[in-house]
């Protein structure tokens, strides 16, 4: 699995979501560089992990980052960010802080849930995904842009990330949507050992900033944060406004 080190200062694991790759979180990067170590993540069978042969499963990935990562704060956008809380949850001597970007621990509706999204986009998205490779890739990254005060900007910038280290293995793709469709981590929530911050998008239509407060209100230790105009990658878009909640945050954490 591919970790990318750049910067100086505490350490930072930055988790990408599905389809993507580090890279994704360039501009970001360069913001943060001078304030942070960054262990830039390429998550098996993405970008420049894609021949890796360790599975897409949250806490496989988790064990493994943990294992070659100093304690850190942690990050995760959409996807990885379900990685970052596992980690959390599972190995919180790695963990300093927990930094969720449009990320739930449930990301699909349930009775009890009802800030989550239908499971069948999840479902749709996988069957289309054996049909047109693609198509289905372009198709989520417009959903993730979708609402957004800068949808055009953000589409794309996605567009421009996704292919940039060859194409993303079929089968991750596929087992990264399981993920997002059956996986649920609130209950280790209110048993959470350090401070979680959670970013929403005000206009992100893939994780509602419900969603986010909710989760936020669950955490033994969780801030919710919501930027106005964002959609689903508001770091994207809104980048100065990330890096500076991102920075705050870490000073705010116990020495």
């Amino acid at each position: 699995m591919q970790i990318v080190v750049r910067g100086r200062g505490p350490a930072l694991v930055m988790l990408h979501g599905w389809a993507m790759h580090g890279g994704v979180f360039a501009a970001l990067a360069a913001r943060l560089e001078q304030h942070f170590t960054l262990h830039l993540v390429d998550l098996p069978g993405h970008g420049r992990s894609a021949d890796s042969d360790i599975a897409l499963e949250l806490d496989v990935v988790a064990r493994h980052i943990a294992a070659r990562t100093p304690p850190a704060l942690w990050l995760g956008w959409s996807l990885g960010g379900l990685v970052a809380l596992q980690a959390g949850q599972r190995y919180p001597a790695s963990v300093r802080g927990l930094m969720m970007i449009c990320a739930s621990p449930r990301f699909v509706r349930a009775g009890d849930w009802p800030q989550g999204m239908d499971a069948n986009v999840f479902r749709d998205f996988a069957d289309e995904l054996a049909r047109d490779y693609r198509a289905t890739i372009d198709r989520f990254l417009m959903l993730e842009a979708y609402g957004s005060d800068h949808a055009r900007e953000e589409i794309r910038l996605l567009r421009e990330q996704v292919f940039v280290h060859g194409q993303p293995s079929r089968q991750r793709l596929g087992e990264g949507l399981a993920l997002l469709q059956d996986t649920d981590l609130r209950a280790g929530l209110p048993a959470l050992s350090m401070p979680s911050l959670w970013i929403a998008g005000r206009r992100d239509r893939l994780v509602s900033p419900q969603a986010m407060q909710a989760a936020a209100a669950l955490a033994a230790d969780g801030e919710y944060l919501c930027i106005e105009h964002g959609g689903h990658a508001p770091f994207l878009t809104h980048g100065d406004a990330v890096a500076e909640a991102i920075l705050q945050f870490s000073e705010a954490l116990p020495a």
